[in-house]
């Protein structure tokens, strides 16, 4: 009798311990599946945010993961050139707007082993009226730097694939984004010149293309030192906006080099002649502008 109780007790032990694993079993796979669970709808969400975040930023991930890139592909690299200048104008025959204006602008450019650089912004203040600000920046990556060969032929010294993005704020405020191909060109007499082709993705108004050409050409006139350079920016028409060309030049002279040899400051003019200003039809921009600009 004891010895059948004992086997009875046995079992039910046995039978209590089966049904206690089985049940931390369950718990176990029901804890393992919530927290499956859970960490599927925190990558869904975060995948959808994610989405929607490209949707609406696309642009300004995309520059700044190619900005991050380069910069932590070439963070010890050496610049082959730069310059930093701070520039002043002051015109009075601006269209759209005041007239009469202040343009403060800080230019950055770079020459790098991958390509080059050129940065600015311009701190526009009208007389009367609100000021804002507009900044362009312009990485050119090396197609001879990317393929390892050298792609020259006659005066084209290379070929880069070329993007800008450019911006303004107040209340016309914009990011319109650019891509595209440019080439650097060897042409004598000419400290550089650059020509660039880019699809133009416009904020506010429909998309184009522009073709751009900038240079810079240094001169003497006995022994003074002289600067005459520029761009030439030409944006084809679309549905809600005219074909525009933006001739913007400057002449200077170093006066600079009165203080010492080393200075690079600058007296001279700029001179903006521009055809359908913003792509309005009809409104021409002819501004002179007395121009003060030093180089760091």
């Amino acid at each position: 009798m004891i010895d059948c109780i004992a086997q009875k007790s046995g079992h039910f032990k046995k039978s209590a311990l089966e049904a206690h694993s089985q049940y931390m079993c369950l718990d176990i796979k029901k804890s393992v599946f919530w927290s499956y669970s859970c960490l599927v709808s925190i990558a869904i969400w975060q995948g959808l945010i994610w989405g929607l975040l490209m949707y609406h930023y696309k642009h300004t991930i995309m520059l700044g993961v190619l900005c991050c890139g380069l910069v932590l592909n070439n963070a010890q690299a050496k610049p082959l050139y730069q310059d930093f200048s701070v520039s002043y104008l002051n015109g009075s025959d601006y269209e759209l707007g005041d007239p009469k204006r202040q343009v403060v602008t800080l230019e950055y450019a770079a020459g790098m082993t991958w390509g080059d650089t050129f940065f600015f912004i311009d701190r526009v203040m009208p007389k009367t009226g609100d000021s804002e600000s507009y900044f362009e920046f312009s990485p050119r990556v090396s197609l001879s730097h990317l393929t390892g060969q050298a792609l020259k032929m006659g005066i084209v010294k290379d070929v880069f694939l070329a993007g800008t993005w450019e911006a303004n704020s107040g209340k016309f405020g914009f990011d319109n984004y650019l891509y595209g191909l440019g080439v650097s060109l060897a042409v004598p007499q000419f400290q550089y010149m650059n020509v660039n082709l880019y699809y133009s993705d416009n904020d506010k108004t429909d998309n184009d293309v522009m073709l751009g050409l900038n240079w810079g050409l240094p001169f003497k006139l006995g022994a003074q030192d002289f600067l005459y350079d520029g761009f030439v920016d030409w944006s084809s028409r679309a549905d809600d906006h005219a074909a525009e060309m933006n001739f913007t030049s400057q002449l200077k002279w170093n006066a600079g080099k009165l203080i010492s040899p080393e200075t690079r400051l600058y007296l001279g003019i700029e001179y903006a002649l521009w055809h359908n200003k913003f792509g309005i039809k009809d409104v021409d921009e002819r501004n002179p502008s007395i121009l003060i600009k030093y180089h760091f």
